[in-house]
C-alpha cells in the first residue's frame, strides 16, 4: 500500500518542509534583533540627526538594510509556521495574533523608506540638509504603515506568545520569552533607548521561534501534514 501511495502522490516532502520551517523560524527576529543593535540612529532622534548619523555610518547603514532585506522575507513566513502548530490548540488566540503580527511584518518596507533614501543620497554625496528636507516629506501611507507596525508586531508577538502558551507546543520559557520580546523592544526603543536591550527584546523572540523549530522538528511527519 505504501508503494501504491508513493506512486501516487509523489516524492513526500514533508520532511523537507519541516527541516525548512525549523530552519527559517529564528532567523526573522534575529536578524531584526541584529539591525536595532547596529542601527546607526536611535528610534527617537529628530530627522536630521538621523541623517547626520546615517550619513556619517554608511557601511553600518549599508549592513542595516541587509539585516531588514533579511527580516522582511522571513518574518512572515515565521509567523505562520508558529501559528500553523498553535492554531490547532488555541485556533482564536493563533487567527487573532496572525491577523496583527502579518499586516505589521507586510508594513516593514513602508518603513525602511526613509533608510533606503536616506543611505542611497548620502552614497551619492547629496547634501545633508537637503536629505533631511526630503525625508521630512512622508505620505499618507507611510504613517499608516507605522500604526500597523506598531501595533501589530507589539500586540500580535505578544498573543502569539499567549497561544504559544496555551498550545503547550514548547516549554514554557519559549512562550514567555515571546510575549515579553516586543513589550521589551518598545521600551529599548522609546523609553530607555538603548540598542543592547533592543537586541535583548528581538533576541528573545528568536530564542521562541526557535523552540518552535526544535518543536517541529521531533514531530512525525504525520503530526505536522497528515497524508491525504
Amino acid at each position: 500500500m505504501s508503494q501504491t501511495m508513493t506512486r501516487t502522490t509523489g516524492a513526500d516532502v514533508r520532511p523537507v518542509s519541516r527541516w525548512f520551517a525549523a530552519l527559517i523560524l529564528p532567523i526573522g527576529p534575529a536578524a531584526i534583533a541584529l539591525l536595532r543593535y547596529f542601527l546607526p540612529y536611535n528610534t527617537t532622534d529628530d530627522p536630521a540627526t538621523i541623517t547626520s548619523k546615517v550619513v556619517g555610518n554608511l557601511d553600518r547603514g549599508s549592513l542595516v538594510l541587509w539585516l531588514g532585506f533579511v527580516g522582511i522575507l522571513t518574518l512572515v513566513p515565521g509567523a505562520y509556521f508558529v501559528g500553523r502548530l498553535t492554531r490547532r490548540r488555541a485556533p482564536w488566540l493563533t487567527a487573532i495574533a496572525l491577523l496583527l503580527v502579518v499586516p505589521g511584518y507586510l508594513a516593514l518596507p513602508w518603513m525602511a523608506w526613509s533608510d533606503i533614501f536616506t543611505w542611497s543620497a548620502g552614497t551619492a554625496g547629496l547634501d545633508p540638509a537637503a536629505i533631511t528636507r526630503v525625508s521630512e516629506v512622508t505620505h499618507g501611507t507611510i504613517d499608516l504603515a507605522g500604526a500597523f507596525f506598531v501595533a501589530g508586531h507589539v500586540l500580535g508577538t505578544i498573543l502569539l506568545g499567549l497561544a504559544m502558551w496555551r498550545s503547550r507546543i514548547v516549554p514554557r520559557w519559549a512562550a514567555v520569552a515571546t510575549a515579553i520580546s516586543q513589550p521589551i523592544h518598545a521600551i529599548a526603543a522609546i523609553v530607555l533607548v538603548s540598542h543592547t536591550l533592543d537586541l535583548i527584546g528581538w533576541g528573545l523572540q528568536a530564542a521562541g521561534f526557535a523552540a518552535v523549530g526544535w518543536a517541529i522538528l521531533r514531530m512525525r511527519d504525520d503530526e505536522w501534514q497528515p497524508l491525504p
